[in-house]
């Protein structure tokens, strides 16, 4: 076989550091590809006027897989300010650079695992009914629907005559904002697809079946929001009914999830919402399991083969200009678990998350914010592992 090409996107602040130290990882566990290295995020965007270069998308479509590291992502005035002077003429405005892969790949699908590692001091305990502590184990797939929804990008502030003419035609607009001034009035639709939903269901069901949990969760707000969660609910009962007959469906709010995952997380399994809302429970869970220094996201097209992993915590540049670096590679090289599985290397994947496990349950090497402290210049001095150190450690491990 010959060796996989991966498209490497270190983009801003740490996103090299913990890019590299997945990539020694990935060697030492014996896994041999071909790296390209391309340009994506912050500074692309400043001194060019554009995030998202060309040359990346078409790497991306001839290798079809990226390790994508970290990118800076602000507001729009912001974005606008650092703009290098002679390109402010040129009315050009910021939009996210991975939004902007998902939907130009069409990478519809979004799987966010929060699974606990035994040993990490940051994992969730609560009270029990004796006055003792329990540690519940967190084993949650998140599927999110990762193009549509509210982050569509299909928005205006002060909307154009044709747009407010037809929110016009709605009765709720115009019992509740015909007196607003169109120059007062930003809006962001919600759109959902049926064709997207569907396979958003299925592959959450798919996952469940493959991987031996007993329940999907469908977590969103049909109650309140009818059309697009009513959709997705009315869909996944259908789904669940005449193909799935196996796995039990579960119906929960996106606000009563929040307060139930931290009450019996160990009784969800699968869980599928839309962007936002899958946006918001997988954080969630992420801070069940250790916080954004464990979660990783793979967002891919299971028709053209085309995916990208990342960890799904930021370009934290103030951790980027440390003489050492401190963060936490674990979601980097879990995300590098996911690309590994993804191309059918499941033995290398679970050989490494192996290695993680153990060095996590030995409890020898943690970095700072295993040890909760704060993330300042002098923890390394003060017993924590530097980044490099912890890739050291599964290092050595495996």
């Amino acid at each position: 076989m010959p060796k996989p090409t991966i498209v490497t996107l270190p983009g801003d602040g740490i996103g090299r550091t913990v890019l590299d130290e997945a990539l020694r990882v990935l060697g030492a566990a014996g896994f041999e590809a071909n790296y390209v290295e391309s340009a994506i995020g912050w500074e692309f965007w400043r001194t060019r006027g554009y995030p998202l270069p060309q040359h990346t998308l078409d790497l991306i479509a001839e290798h079809k897989i990226a390790l994508f590291g970290a990118i800076t992502s602000k507001p729009k005035d912001d974005a606008f300010a650092e703009l290098a002077p002679e390109l402010k003429e040129k009315d050009l405005v910021y939009s996210s650079p991975i939004v902007g892969l998902r939907q130009h790949f069409d990478l519809d699908i979004c799987l966010r695992p929060c699974r606990s590692y035994k040993g990490n001091p940051l994992n969730f305990i609560r009270r029990n009914a004796e006055g003792g502590v329990d540690e519940p184990e967190v084993d949650v797939a998140i599927f999110r629907q990762n193009t549509e929804g509210l982050y569509g990008g299909v928005e205006w502030s002060n909307p154009p005559a044709q747009v407010h003419d037809a929110l016009m035609t709605h009765t709720k607009f115009r019992q509740n904002f015909s007196h607003t001034a169109v120059g007062e009035l930003s809006i962001s639709t919600r759109i959902f697809t049926r064709q997207a939903t569907e396979r958003i269901l299925r592959a959450a069901f798919d996952h469940a079946r493959h991987h031996g949990y007993s329940s999907v969760t469908l977590c969103e707000k049909p109650n309140v929001i009818r059309e697009t969660s009513g959709m997705m609910y009315k869909l996944a009962q259908q789904i669940q009914i005449s193909e799935y007959p196996d796995i039990e469906l579960w119906n929960t709010n996106i606000d009563a999830q929040m307060m139930w995952l931290t009450k019996n997380p160990e009784n969800y399994g699968v869980i599928v919402a839309g962007n936002m809302f899958g946006d918001i429970v997988s954080d969630g869970f992420a801070g069940l399991i250790g916080g954004l220094g464990f979660a990783a996201s793979a967002q891919y097209n299971s028709d053209t083969g085309i995916g990208v992993f990342e960890p799904t915590h930021g370009s934290a540049p103030k951790y980027a200009e440390y003489p050492v670096s401190i963060v936490n590679p674990i979601a980097m090289i879990e995300a590098a678990c996911m690309m590994l599985d993804f191309i059918d290397e499941q033995t290398i994947s679970s050989r490494i998350r192996d290695a993680i496990a153990i060095v996590i349950a030995e409890g020898k090497v943690q970095t700072y914010d295993m040890q909760r402290l704060p993330g300042k210049v002098d923890v390394v001095d003060r017993g924590a592992a530097s980044t490099k150190q912890m890739a050291d450690a599964i290092i050595t491990r495996l």
